[in-house]
């Protein structure tokens, strides 16, 4: 056992994130024997002292056999409708199974503005963490029945990285129909082999991400590698395994080389950050330059014009916007300038700001480091 992955074994505040397609057969019904096995390995950990929380897809897949169709629905509305039947089916299969281990659940929705908004994230945060001080297992999805796209997070795979950094995590564990990260996609390539262990995520990894995921389900391996970088600039592990394996969630767990690993940036984030990170929906990008990158990533600065070579999107002072660089978001940040002033004085010195902009109220910051997390 290598010494990163024997730190596995003291995590205690522990997300898994189970698919779609882990938790139904191909028929679109659900496969009550594997989500019988991951509920009692999950109850086990808990029965350990661990605090464990279960990020679940499958509502949309859970109503699909008792209203009698044949394929996953398209639409909006009728995967709202068909999640609305759905939800109540998968809750009560969890909560009959996890009861007869001994634990309790309950049932958490969110959308993405629980998060975007930051009394709503920090009364979010409270309660889960309320509910794991009850020794209660938070069993949390999105709210597909009512999330319209402009508040959607989209995939569970974000949603579990979001919850993971809204409760301090130590470890999420995403169990997918893949068994890890490899160097190419296996099903094109013999010779492709999982990449044990990633310890920065760069543009490498997003380059080698695999395509759309089963049919059954939403996310594919990129979606896993942006829930990572969320993870991780957090401070939390995550691990990406099968979770068709027996005893998967336990060998993570004792340390066993399972999976891929991606190691945790250590970071100390205060909650205002651990909201920009989770939570906030971005309303523009400002693209920078490689000093500016190597600036906010090495050495925590704040973001300043000249570093911006290109502004992207509408935004208002005071907004969230994406700073990327090489075409990977490598932080976030609250901005102080609209997206017309902010491409008025890109590339410029903060001397020159008060004669491009006409007056001498300015920050000399388009984003300041007490405003700003970074991703890398």
């Amino acid at each position: 056992m290598s010494d990163t992955r024997q730190e596995l074994i003291e995590k205690k505040r522990i997300v898994v994130k189970i698919g779609s397609s882990m938790l139904t057969h191909e028929t679109g019904k659900l496969n009550y024997h594997r989500i019988e096995r991951l509920v009692m390995e999950i109850a086990d950990l808990a029965n350990q002292g661990k605090q464990m929380v279960l990020v679940s897809s499958g509502a949309v897949s859970a109503g699909i056999g008792p209203l009698g169709l044949s394929a996953r629905p398209k639409t909006i509305r009728e995967k709202q409708a068909v999640a609305a039947v759905g939800q109540g089916i998968l809750m009560h299969t969890y909560e009959k199974m996890f009861r007869e281990y001994g634990q309790t659940v309950g049932q958490v929705l969110l959308t993405r503005m629980d998060a975007q908004d930051r009394k709503k994230f920090m009364n979010s945060r409270n309660t889960l963490l309320t509910m794991l001080d009850m020794g209660i297992i938070p069993i949390i999805n999105e709210n597909d029945v009512v999330a319209i796209d402009e508040f959607k997070i989209g995939d569970n795979d974000t949603l579990s990285a979001m919850v993971s950094s809204i409760i301090d995590a130590d470890l999420l564990i995403i169990l997918s129909d893949v068994d890890g990260l490899y160097t190419a996609n296996p099903q094109t390539h013999a010779d492709a082999r999982i990449i044990p262990v990633v310890d920065e995520i760069d543009r490498h990894f997003y380059e080698i991400a695999g395509g759309a995921g089963s049919a059954m389900g939403t996310g594919g391996m990129l979606t896993k590698i942006q829930a990572a970088s969320i993870a991780t600039s957090s401070d939390v592990d995550m691990v990406i395994a099968s979770g068709s394996e027996e005893g998967i969630l336990q060998r993570i767990c004792r340390g066993d080389e399972v999976g891929t690993l991606f190691k945790a940036r250590e970071s100390n984030l205060h909650s205002k950050k651990r909201w920009l990170l989770s939570g906030g929906k971005s309303q523009g990008n400002l693209v920078v330059d490689r000093g500016c990158r190597n600036a906010i990533v090495e050495h925590g600065s704040s973001l300043l014009p000249v570093g911006i070579v290109q502004v992207e999107g509408r935004f208002h002072e005071g907004d969230i916007v994406n700073i990327i660089y090489d075409d990977i978001v490598i932080a976030k940040g609250i901005v102080n300038y609209n997206c017309v002033d902010a491409n008025a004085i890109k590339g410029h010195k903060t001397d020159e700001i008060s004669n491009i902009l006409g007056h001498d109220g300015f920050f000399e910051e388009v984003i300041h480091r007490d405003n700003l997390v970074a991703m890398q």
